[in-house]
């Protein structure tokens, strides 16, 4: 089986993929490339979180990343249109925070609601959590990742009806084991939002004040992901290579690909059977492609 279909979201929602950043833990893999520049097994780890942002129903993306990481997105992934999406690209100066994504952001969001999700956070499994989300949304959503180590994390407190009672920042007595990944919500007062927020200790625009802004307006709410979701940061080594095991082992397993951008744009119908082949008709020669190649059969066969 591959990619399921899924409706498109008829409400408007943007997304915002956060590509910038040093990845100095990565050192010295980072020296040349940024670190969502790097293979998860076969693929560049930014198709990943655009796969997660594709299967959610959003076509309009912004891509925020570093001067001298940009123009390498650029080539990589072009405007978009081989998938049937528009791609845009800022630079982002230097990193000075998560939020600064809705400061950089605020034009190309306008009146409609964002997802952000962060560049190197890989999600697998039903995204049906995500689609109810953005459905859903009224002012800002965050979403609870139950983990056995909450105190290295952003911890959520929430009560019985998703409320979020309260957010801390690694602490070391966590009131739940739900860790709050890199992917949120919002609607577009965040844009308004952000510039108020004050630099931290550490001198940047923390996401956890967009949080406590929403919070504060009782319009902040906390979605669970079930044990059929799989959420892998690839921040270090460890967890890069654990990603790139991760994701070997179920594509061998099932014989399809996580994150085949093309094949997702074609069970999505973001675009035709013809635009499909005209794209993958201008793969190099590769596994990729020869995949590629296989699910159009594979479709055809099944439509008979």
């Amino acid at each position: 089986m591959h990619a399921a279909f899924y409706s498109i979201i008829v409400m408007k929602t943007k997304g915002i993929i956060l590509a910038g950043g040093s990845g100095s833990r990565l050192y010295p893999t980072t020296a040349v490339f940024s670190k969502q520049l790097q293979p998860v097994y076969d693929k560049p780890l930014i198709y990943y979180p655009l796969a997660t942002l594709l299967l959610a129903g959003i076509r309009e993306i912004l891509i925020i990343s570093t001067p001298r990481d940009t123009p390498y997105f650029e080539q990589l992934l072009g405007d978009g249109s081989q998938w049937g999406i528009s791609l845009e690209y800022i630079i982002q100066s230097e990193p000075k925070g998560l939020a600064e994504a809705f400061i950089y952001g605020k034009d190309f969001i306008g009146q409609d609601q964002v997802c952000l999700i962060l560049g190197d956070n890989v999600f697998y499994g039903k995204l049906d959590f995500l689609r109810k989300a953005i459905a859903e949304n009224t002012g800002g959503t965050i979403f609870g990742y139950h983990v056995q180590d909450p105190e290295r994390y952003g911890v959520v407190e929430f009560g019985a009806h998703g409320e979020v009672l309260s957010i801390e920042e690694k602490p070391l007595k966590p009131k739940s084991n739900y860790a709050i990944p890199g992917l949120y919500i919002f609607t577009h007062d965040v844009t308004e939002i952000a510039p108020k927020v004050q630099p931290s200790a550490r001198g940047e625009v923390e996401i956890t004040e967009i949080h406590n802004a929403y919070l504060r307006n009782n319009q902040l709410r906390v979605e669970l992901m079930g044990r059929g979701i799989a959420w892998l940061d690839t921040g270090t080594p460890e967890s890069l290579l654990e990603a790139s095991t991760f994701i070997h082992a179920i594509e061998k397993r099932q014989g399809t690909k996580i994150a085949c951008l093309e094949e997702i744009a074609l069970q999505m119908k973001y675009i035709t059977r013809e635009k499909y082949l005209e794209t993958v008709n201008n793969l190099p020669k590769s596994s990729y492609r020869d995949y590629c190649v296989r699910v159009l059969d594979e479709i055809e066969r099944e439509s008979f």
